[in-house]
């Protein structure tokens, strides 16, 4: 039965426009249960989605470089407290009355440091206006460069003292390459991606002839994105600038907050890992760490019932969440249009990729997704 109640979600979805093309996989107690591809991984020449497929993963790059980090933390080489002037001396960023700020790894993993992104403030903002980077566009600057720019505008608030998701695990980033002593997409692939066998997944697609085609939502139905592009978000705010031509350029900087590719199955396997305990990558002791809520009871916006562990959201209410899912689930998604979650309780892990910008992310497609799964468990 969960397979028919899945079904249905995506048969309405696709029928209804909302969505182009989906790859979804559901694994139960470490058995995949539930695996399609549906609709199109490019609309206007008849390509058919396959399951193999590779998306633009934009923040669902975050889990992936979080592990990362939390790999050398498990070797000694790095410390979740170590402060970030000690792996990047130059990047000193300061509060809004210029006093000097410290900001932890803990803090960066968290999303507690002090910093935003550009996608959520107002058009010509302090980001803007400093030319900092999402991570999903076309700069032409170097990840250093980056970070100068960021650092050059005050923060937001003291960091440990407030929640906004941000471009803070680009910074992230920047620590693991110092950490490790190589560069980031090196540093990713030896740490987490090589050990699990996750071969689709990088900076830069493994294989053009497999990257979906990337769509946004629209009336009556998803426009294909122009290869650099802009999508509205949440009324007031500056809305995202999107180059789909990025996940083939080997030049841009590498975004640990929004700059891989990668398959469904890929990243299904992280997820298991994780939820097995870690191993080969992390003890479980450190997997039970990055699953705990990080952040106390500061408020998460958009994200009502929740918290944040050390790389994605932990639910704390379901009630107030409005799911079905269990307490201590972890979930997050992508603006290229994808949602994950895991279930811990379930012994559940959900990746359901799209190549539909924001309606596979925060969408109905999301919600009625998720409702379906438990409902198929209740058979």
């Amino acid at each position: 039965m969960l397979k028919t109640y899945i079904d249905q979600v995506i048969e309405r979805t696709l029928s209804e426009k909302r969505i182009v093309g989906t790859v979804v996989q559901v694994s139960i107690d470490g058995e995949l249960v539930y695996s399609r591809a549906a609709g199109y991984a490019d609309r206007e020449q008849q390509e058919i989605m396959q399951e193999n497929a590779l998306f633009r993963l934009a923040s669902v790059s975050k889990p992936i470089v979080s592990t990362a980090a939390l790999v050398l933390v498990a070797q000694g080489r790095l410390g979740l407290d170590d402060r970030v002037d000690r792996w990047l001396p130059e990047f000193k960023p300061r509060l809004s009355n210029g006093a000097p700020a410290e900001i932890t790894v803990r803090q960066l993993l968290t999303h507690t440091a002090g910093l935003t992104y550009r996608f959520f403030q107002k058009e010509h903002d302090s980001y803007e206006l400093a030319g900092v980077s999402d991570g999903m566009d076309v700069s032409g600057i170097s990840l250093e460069e980056n970070l100068r720019r960021l650092a050059s505008v005050p923060l937001l608030y003291t960091p440990g003292t407030e929640w906004k998701y941000s471009i803070a695990t680009d910074v992230l980033g920047a620590v693991i390459e110092k950490a490790a002593a190589v560069p980031l997409n090196e540093a990713v692939r030896t740490l987490v991606t090589e050990p699990l066998g996750m071969y689709d997944t990088g900076f830069t697609a493994v294989d053009a002839s497999r990257l979906a085609v990337a769509y946004a939502n629209d009336e009556p139905e998803p426009r294909r994105l122009l290869d650099i592009d802009h999508i509205p978000f949440l009324e007031g705010t500056a809305g995202f600038r999107l180059a789909p031509v990025r996940a083939l350029d080997g030049k841009e900087y590498t975004s640990g907050g929004a700059g891989m590719v990668g398959s469904a199955g890929d990243f299904l396997r992280l997820l298991e890992t994780l939820r097995k305990g870690g191993t080969p990558l992390l003890p479980e002791s450190m997997v039970q760490e990055m699953a705990a809520n990080q952040i106390g009871s500061l408020p998460m916006a958009y994200w009502p019932g929740r918290g944040f562990g050390l790389g994605f959201t932990v639910l704390k209410d379901p009630a107030a969440a409005g799911t079905s899912e269990s307490p201590g689930t972890w979930r997050m998604g992508g603006t290229y249009g994808h949602s994950w979650f895991v279930d811990p309780q379930q012994k559940l892990s959900v990746v359901a990729f799209t190549n539909t910008a924001l309606e596979g992310m925060s969408g109905p497609f999301t919600v009625d997704l998720c409702e379906a799964v438990y409902e198929g468990l209740k058979e």
